[in-house]
């Protein structure tokens, strides 16, 4: 699966990419993230890929042109249903797991990352198929949010993760369930004074060998948290 990440920033991209997960699963060649320069897109002399806008106000906007160019030149040739254009914005629909799960199915994903005050309304209307956020506040620019997206879309890529067994347990694998507390060893743990002094074990129900009781504690827990979250 191809992320194509378009953005003034590729810089930022590049090193999150090669890490971790992400990083393991281009090595299999599960997946492929490329970050790609707006600026080079620009049929601008100078470059630029912003101006003022019409009708006047504040800061400066993304212009079409670089945005439509770029596009047009890192999409593959599959088509409409096996390729997703994806604007990174603050008034965009909320991005959740069942959307990191239906975006997985597609063979490429292509990231606009925003900037400086916005971008022309019509990358909306015209170029791209969806528009997301992250939450509900406002950053810099969109690059967390493509690295945040294409984070949680390429965990449900297959084989990306070591063991797909853990997608299954995690939060909001089911809609507003949240995952379980969990615990590893020590079984006691004493943090030291200016931290509480507290002295903290793991629930005895875990040390139980009952798998029964186990998993009812774990329900209840969950159920606990996704309460607490509403």
């Amino acid at each position: 699966m191809k992320f194509d990440i378009i953005t003034l920033f590729p810089d930022v991209i590049e090193p999150y990419a090669k890490a971790s997960i992400l990083g393991r699963a281009q090595v299999k060649k599960l997946i492929k993230i490329s970050a790609h320069d707006l600026r080079k897109f620009s049929k601008n002399k100078h470059k630029s890929v912003d101006d003022t806008p019409y009708g006047g106000g504040p800061g400066m906007l993304m212009t079409v042109q670089p945005i439509d160019s770029a596009v047009r030149k890192v999409r593959n040739k599959l088509g409409k249903k096996k390729t997703r254009v994806i604007l990174t914005a603050a008034n965009g629909k909320m991005f959740t797991q069942s959307d990191a799960k239906r975006l997985a199915k597609f063979e490429q994903l292509i990231f606009v990352c925003g900037r400086y005050e916005g971008i022309d309304h019509r990358v909306e209307e015209a170029v791209a198929d969806e528009v997301f956020s992250v939450g509900e506040y406002v950053l810099t620019g969109g690059e967390l949010p493509a690295l945040i997206m294409t984070d949680a879309i390429a965990r449900n890529v297959p084989g990306v993760l070591g063991e797909e067994a853990s997608l299954e347990s995690e939060s909001y694998n089911q809609t507003g369930v949240l995952e379980y507390p969990q615990y590893t060893k020590p079984e006691i743990y004493k943090f030291k004074e200016g931290l509480g002094s507290k002295e903290l074990k793991v629930p005895s129900v875990l040390l139980s060998g009952n798998h029964a009781k186990i998993a009812q504690w774990r329900t209840k827990q969950s159920e606990i948290r996704s309460e607490s979250t509403k």
